[in-house]
């Protein structure tokens, strides 16, 4: 069961469908427009009224995929690398602050102290320097959260990697998203059935994380005791663990390229079923708006050049960042983005035993690789067998029928020439292979940009906002479908698409990642999911189970009037309820934890019972 979902992208705040509601706002009513902005409002620090014409616009201009906001485009620093050489081949001379001094002085170098501060130099080699230069970024489009948003203002975050403080945010709107406090949840479940499986792609690349590290001592500073620890990519995980939830169960920062999210929700999925754990939190966060990270992919051809998407419209005499990502239309490249996205998986007896919010259920997620392959990020024939898995499990839970008249498909949809080419070919291919006529396709990273690790994540959230209010997301960055896109049997909106909310079963999200990482899932919705309990459970218990759910409905709804009026800070509990060795009740069948009312089992079924023994 997924009982609880939050985080932050560049549509928004995540729980309570907030961030799909930005990508169809066009769509909606008057009333749910208004609370989309006032949503937006409050998470941007707007103090002007969010139904004003104005604000309203400033909303729209500063959220989504936009033109990057965190450092100038124009003047982005790049070391310039020279040989200096004296007039007349004489000496080259110079005078030098002190402490300026190499440690290690060059052989040809005669030194002249000139006072208590300075010297002079006398070089009889040229001289090697770096000159602090400046160039214009070719790429200058991204996805970032909203305008305003700063997540290391919400909480003591002491120089964190911004990926990190997108993750405190985003696993505390989770966890919080559930209307069940984590107390409750420790007085249920014994301490190693909890789990967080959770990473980025990268690590932490910005100047607090690996960026520092690496950068530091070629720019004339020290690497700091952070930048190591803080820039590994299980770290996300970890800070779930130690500041949000203060779990001792299983943790995995499981990596998989752009099909993290559904790696680690493969994880989460199998752990469950096996009955090993019980409540389990899987996530990614990702922050690689970074000038040195965009840089590396534009070097690669993987990103949409400001010139090459200003030659996708002819006459235009500027790049048009806003539609820098057109998925299966003429294209140039994905576009990078940041965010953070978590879901809370429950057991379904778990859930009907706390009246759990059921915002749907994972049904399968199939994870292959793509075999011999001409370079890493080429793509190969890994994707045909994950997308064909998973249609294949949809097929037996919910039928023929269901499957080609009650689904759609969240497609990875990078915005890249190649990508249009090999995913409508899956995409198309197997909707023919299972008689699927028009299959509704969706591809919101014309929205969001790629935010690698959480893309899975950003998918998964606007599959669960289609479930409530029926509106697939159109790929509005586009005016017509490419000539080499697969798409017979595939229906690829150019505008909102309206889908009937009481046919609608499950949904499909695809990723596909650099090195032959590919991944599907396969989600059921709410209504799908408590017609199988009701099945499993009877009508009893379903009734029983409505009534609790009444009063963790209610605590759900009061945190998401409670953030949207800025009361609600992230969970971040540095230093509290630290435990060692001597808190623990220690015995031979079980290990006592404070703070949870369960003990650690350590009466351990013998998994080889037929090799041991007599």
């Amino acid at each position: 069961m997924i009982v609880g979902f939050g985080g932050i992208n560049p549509a928004g705040r995540i729980s309570f469908h907030h961030a799909y509601r930005r990508l169809v706002v066009d769509a909606l009513s008057e009333a749910e427009k208004t609370r989309t902005y006032q949503s937006l409002a409050c998470l941007m620090n707007l103090t002007g009224d969010p139904n004003d014409a104005t604000v309203r616009g400033y909303i729209d201009t500063h959220t989504l995929i936009r033109k990057i906001e965190s450092y100038d485009t124009e003047r982005v620093l790049w070391q310039r690398s020279a040989k200096l050489t004296a007039v007349n081949s004489q000496p080259l001379e110079f005078v030098l602050a002190k402490r300026q001094l190499p440690d290690c002085i060059p052989p040809d170098w005669e030194v002249t102290v000139l006072n208590d501060r300075e010297v002079k130099v006398r070089a009889n080699d040229p001289l090697n320097v770096l000159f602090p230069d400046f160039r214009r970024a070719k790429v200058s489009s991204a996805g970032q959260v909203p305008t305003g948003f700063d997540p290391a203002a919400l909480y003591q975050s002491r120089n964190h990697p911004r990926g990190l403080q997108l993750t405190v945010y985003g696993a505390s709107d989770a966890l919080r998203s559930m209307g069940i406090g984590l107390d409750v949840l420790k007085n249920r479940v014994a301490p190693d059935q909890f789990a967080v499986y959770s990473g980025s792609a990268m690590g932490q690349l910005d100047a607090d994380g690996y960026g520092g590290l690496m950068q530091n001592s070629l720019l004339g500073k020290r690497p700091t005791s952070k930048n190591t620890a803080l820039g590994l990519p299980e770290m996300v995980g970890d800070f779930v663990n130690a500041y949000v939830l203060g779990s001792v169960g299983d943790s995995a920062g499981i990596i998989g390229a752009c099909a993290t999210f559904l790696y680690s929700m493969k994880r989460g999925l199998d752990e469950i079923r096996m009955g090993h754990k019980r409540v389990i939190m899987v996530g990614n966060a990702e922050a690689p708006v970074v000038a040195e990270v965009i840089e590396g992919y534009r070097t690669m051809g993987a990103l949409a050049e400001d010139e090459e998407l200003q030659a996708l419209d002819p006459g235009a005499t500027e790049p048009d960042h806003r539609r820098a990502c057109r998925p299966f239309s003429s294209n140039c490249g994905f576009t990078v983005a940041e965010g953070c996205v978590f879901a809370v998986l429950m057991d379904d007896e778990l859930a009907m035993e706390l009246g759990a919010e059921i915002l749907g259920s994972v049904g399968g997620v199939y994870v292959n690789a793509d075999g011999f392959k001409k370079s890493i990020p080429a793509p190969g024939v890994g994707n045909y067998l994950t997308v064909a898995k998973a249609m294949g499990v949809a097929k037996n839970m919910l039928g023929l029928d269901g499957l080609r008249h009650r689904t759609h498909m969240q497609a990875h949809g990078t915005g890249t020439p190649q990508n249009r080419v090999t995913e409508s070919h899956i995409l198309n291919e197997l909707a023919k292979t299972f008689g699927v006529e028009n299959w509704p396709v969706a591809a919101i990273k014309a929205y969001v940009g790629h935010s690698m690790a959480p893309a899975g994540g950003d998918q998964l959230a606007a599959v669960l906002g289609i479930w409530k209010y029926g509106w697939l997301p159109g790929i509005t960055t586009i005016d017509h479908i490419a000539e080499d896109v697969h798409h017979s049997h595939l229906t690829l909106p150019m505008k909102h698409l309206e889908l009937d909310r009481s046919q609608m079963d499950g949904a499909f999200v695809n990723s596909k990642g650099f090195g032959g990482n590919n991944a599907t899932g396969f989600f059921l919705t709410p209504a799908k999911t408590e017609e199988m309990m009701q099945r499993r459970w009877g009508k009893d218990a379903m009734l029983a189970y409505r009534r609790k759910n009444e009063a963790v409905h209610a605590a759900a709804v009061q945190y998401d009037d409670a953030v949207d009026r800025g009361e609600i800070k992230p969970i971040y509990r540095f230093g509290e309820g630290v435990l060692e060795g001597v808190d623990l009740d220690i015995s031979e069948s079980a290990i006592r934890v404070p703070g949870y009312a369960e003990p650690v089992n350590l009466d351990i079924p013998n998994p080889h019972p037929d090799m041991f023994g007599d």
